[in-house]
């Protein structure tokens, strides 16, 4: 009778320890996955975004392409009519993402360049906004800084574009101004 009074509690206290880990392993996972038509993920296949049932959330063709292939707290889009956007799960726009090269801007540093109403700014890989944009031009961030200036030109270079200013500037990773001395600009000058 003791025996089986014992083996009874100790059901019950594994019954009570398997439901309270399963319980606090169980996460909500909202994270919305790309899904594409055809054999091979590319540039102008049409993709969108279904969530872990299957169901659509951002019809496959609404954009030209996806470039995140998970959708946690923003992803990168290319727009049919063109410009890379950030969106968030429920498809708002967030931001305009720079475009680098032949896509979107890396990140550097924890901070990637957006742009709104023709100004550069940064956000971080959480699609939050560090810096709002206020630059005519803005480099990636390097060693803490970032090169960047109100007042620029654009020059064209064969198939390329370069920035000149005489009003250069570097910020650190909040967007607040350094004061650095001249030799310290030479030195840490990089296009």
């Amino acid at each position: 009778m003791r025996n089986k009074r014992h083996y009874r509690l100790i059901l019950i206290a594994l019954i009570f320890f398997v439901s309270v880990c399963g319980y606090g392993q169980q996460q909500k996972n909202d994270d919305l996955i790309k899904v594409f038509v055809g054999e091979f993920d590319e540039v102008g296949v049409e993709s969108g975004y279904v969530n872990i049932a299957g169901d659509t959330i951002i019809p496959i063709g609404k954009y030209h392409y996806c470039y995140t292939d998970t959708l946690r707290n923003y992803a990168i889009v290319l727009r049919k009519q063109g410009g890379l956007i950030a969106i968030d799960k429920n498809d708002q726009e967030l931001f305009e993402i720079f475009w680098f090269d032949n896509g979107p801007d890396p990140i550097s540093e924890g901070l990637f360049r957006i742009k709104k109403n023709g100004k550069i700014g940064y956000a971080n890989k959480y699609g939050e906004i560090i810096i709002v944009p206020q630059f005519d031009c803005a480099f990636p961030f390097k060693n803490g800084k970032a090169k960047v200036s109100n007042d620029c030109r654009i020059i064209p270079e064969d198939e390329h574009k370069r920035w000149e200013s005489e009003n250069w500037f570097y910020i650190d990773q909040t967007g607040k101004k350094m004061n650095l001395n001249a030799l310290q600009q030479r030195v840490l000058c990089y296009p």
